[in-house]
């Protein structure tokens, strides 16, 4: 499941990105409206395509307009393609007269076949091509379960009326949610389920957070909920999620998200290093490195703190050119004769990799 290469033209600022290949790491840098937000929200705008709440994320969007590259007028449609394994995934969508809109084509690759499923949809048909209960998977199933599993994580909220700090229902434990709000559900199963992962969770939190003793997680019988709780060393009062520091509370959700078991093969973190101290960053990078191993990591940053732990061929420059945003992949020994001597983030500061105001 892990994304070979992307392609995406007309699709907010991106005019154009043409089979943009992707690693195990890539690490998106960029000045403000330089479109890696929008290179992440495409993501999220195939979350909703396949929980089939396509058109009211084009209403969140404020429309179609919104959505194409420099409005109707210039961008007749969108179109992208991923690929995946021996798998592909492409789209056309286009604008209709109400400003909204609809899946001209969708299309299946599998090795050497390719499929047109759909026309003129609202929403996607690649669950009426699923295999059926008796008979073996079908390409469309692999592409749903791809697309599933492609999610955009951002833990930005940490507000008093944050989901994360409510209570929450104890049966909702089995995948965590994009904002975390389960995650006091997802940390009860692991403590019962995954002994080993867990205690590195807790251990890892207690890099960053020495205060911090263990977690405190006990079921509402009655309701069926569970709220987050946690113990400070050397004392027996009772803490919950609003005693945590936003930063904290960031980093727990992100140690949480890296250090999961059987997590899934690619994850998207936008501005993962929101809040956090220079150290709690470093432990990140660590994370992030160790997860990229075997899977797989999208993430955009501002940090140069961060990058600073990255190799040149990890990271991805966004800029933006003539109004479009533009991708490109430092190359390994692109750098050669200024990584010797500088780190990563102080190139970047230098403005030798582009990627600044």
């Amino acid at each position: 499941m892990k994304i070979d290469e992307i392609t995406i033209k007309n699709y907010k600022s991106i005019k154009e990105i043409n089979e943009l290949k992707l690693t195990n790491l890539n690490i998106l840098i960029g000045s403000n409206g330089a479109g890696k937000s929008n290179f992440i929200s495409f993501f999220k705008m195939l979350n909703e395509l396949i929980e089939k709440k396509f058109q009211e994320y084009v209403m969140t969007q404020a429309g179609a307009d919104n959505i194409l590259h420099f409005g109707s007028k210039v961008s007749s449609e969108i179109y992208a393609k991923v690929d995946f394994g021996i798998n592909k995934y492409a789209l056309n969508l286009k604008p209709d007269s109400e400003d909204k809109l609809f899946i001209a084509e969708e299309h299946t690759y599998y090795n050497n076949s390719h499929s047109i499923i759909g026309s003129a949809e609202k929403e996607t048909q690649l669950f009426n091509k699923r295999g059926g209960i008796h008979t073996r998977k079908g390409v469309a199933d692999y592409i749903i379960d791809a697309l599933q599993s492609w999610k955009v994580y951002h833990f930005h909220d940490t507000s008093s009326t944050a989901l994360v700090k409510k209570t929450w229902d104890v049966d909702d434990k089995y995948r965590l949610r994009y904002d975390a709000s389960n995650l006091a559900s997802f940390l009860y199963r692991l403590s019962n389920d995954y002994g080993k992962e867990y205690t590195m969770i807790e251990e890892t939190i207690k890099l960053v957070a020495p205060y911090f003793d263990k977690f405190v997680l006990k079921p509402d019988e009655k309701t069926n909920t569970i709220r987050l709780g946690w113990y400070e060393k050397g004392s027996d009062k009772l803490f919950n999620a609003n005693h945590l520091s936003d930063g904290t509370l960031r980093m727990i959700c992100l140690t949480t998200l890296l250090l999961q078991p059987n997590a899934p093969d690619t994850i998207i973190i936008d501005e993962p290093e929101l809040g956090l101290h220079p150290y709690a960053i470093t432990v990140l990078a660590s994370l992030m490195k160790s997860f990229a191993i075997n899977k797989q990591l999208i993430v955009s940053t501002q940090s140069v703190t961060l990058i600073n732990h990255f190799k040149e061929d990890d990271i991805i420059v966004t800029d933006k050119i003539k109004g479009a945003s533009v991708f490109r992949r430092l190359e390994q020994n692109e750098l050669k004769e200024w990584i010797e001597d500088y780190s990563l983030g102080e190139i970047w500061e230098k403005n030798l990799i582009g990627g600044r105001p």
